[in-house]
């Protein structure tokens, strides 16, 4: 986690001086931009946005990777996928989505819901701690400032949710 959210600071670093890295945001419902749909979660829109994605996913992305790096690995690129085609279905014309934030609310969806899916009580605890601690961020689905993309949370968020199903482990087996 500390080696992804390295990279995104460099990319922002790479970015603000050389404005190269901003085309590799997604503009809305159109064919060519679907190429960004991934790199969409890689930038953002300044260092203060950069900033605000760090923290929730250094801890969100920590406790979703200690389950296994591959299906960590599986979670977050569904995440991506649905939170970016979401985007690239729903942003408002000329608009141009970038950041990790749509990756931080799917994280947070499937940590909440995993435990339920999978029907172990540890993992129950801990997305009901998670959805304590973070559970304030859902306020960022909805559509209250036009500068944020709301979008980008909410279909990050049915990314995490659906990836919590996709990925669900068997059910533990009685001796």
């Amino acid at each position: 986690m500390l080696v992804w959210v390295a990279l995104l600071w460099a990319l922002e670093a790479i970015d603000s001086a050389t404005g190269a890295l901003d085309t590799f945001g997604l503009s809305p419902r159109s064919l060519p931009e679907l190429r960004d749909v991934l790199p969409m979660s890689f930038l953002h829109h300044g260092f203060a946005h950069v900033a605000s994605n760090t923290i929730p996913l250094l801890v969100l992305g920590f406790i979703a990777a200690l389950s296994g790096i591959r299906r960590f690995a599986s979670v977050v690129l569904t995440v991506m996928l649905v939170g970016g085609l979401g985007v690239w279905l729903t942003a408002p014309a000329y608009s141009n989505t970038a950041g990790a934030s749509g990756v931080v609310f799917g994280l947070f969806g499937y940590l909440v819901v995993r435990g339920f899916v999978d029907r172990r009580p540890w993992d129950v605890v801990i997305g009901l701690v998670v959805a304590v601690v973070y559970g304030s961020i859902l306020w960022g689905v909805l559509p209250t400032n036009e500068a944020i993309s709301w979008q980008g949370h909410l279909f990050g968020l049915v990314g995490g949710v659906l990836a919590a199903f996709w990925f669900r482990r068997g059910r533990p087996t009685a001796v």
